[in-house]
């Protein structure tokens, strides 16, 4: 499948799904360490067999935050007039169901919106982490991307 440019999508057009991204214990072992955040529903894995309602740890909801840049660069074209492609941030998220050790989960990204800033074209899109096998996907947000000296095409 030929992927499009940012500057060649139409608004409400969804770009294809990322890869699949298998979420494992030293992933979720590495953010706690990077943030601080060691909580045991995400470390301790006898405990959480024990007290946990998942039986199982889970993913802290910022690291599928923060996976989603990586996969989107891979799922539109590059354009070769702008390189230079910024995360400028995500509205409106929502963690709606635990990514378990071991799950896999992939992004779907809507476009919704373009906006000509001074610095760019920031692209607005409505995303959401699915998890593999489970209906409900694991969070919903809008993360927008700024391709840096791009202007919005003339119609």
């Amino acid at each position: 499948m030929m992927h499009k440019t940012l500057l060649e999508l139409a608004i409400d057009e969804q770009l294809a799904p990322s890869e699949w991204i298998k979420i494992t214990q030293a992933d979720i072992d590495l953010f706690a360490e990077a943030t601080g955040d060691h909580q045991w529903i995400h470390v301790d894995a006898q405990r959480c067999a024990k007290e946990s309602p998942f039986k199982t740890t889970i993913a802290h909801g910022y690291l599928t935050v923060t996976l989603m840049p990586n996969a989107f660069y891979a799922m539109f074209a590059a354009d070769p007039h702008y390189k230079t492609i910024l995360n400028y941030g995500v509205d409106k998220i929502r963690f709606l169901e635990p990514v378990r050790v071991n799950d896999s989960i992939r992004f779907v990204s809507t476009l919704i919106k373009v906006e000509q800033k001074q610095s760019g074209c920031l692209f607005y899109f409505d995303t959401e982490a699915q998890i593999d096998g489970r209906t409900k996907p694991a969070m919903k947000g809008t993360f927008l991307m700024l391709l840096a000296g791009a202007t919005l095409p003339q119609s």
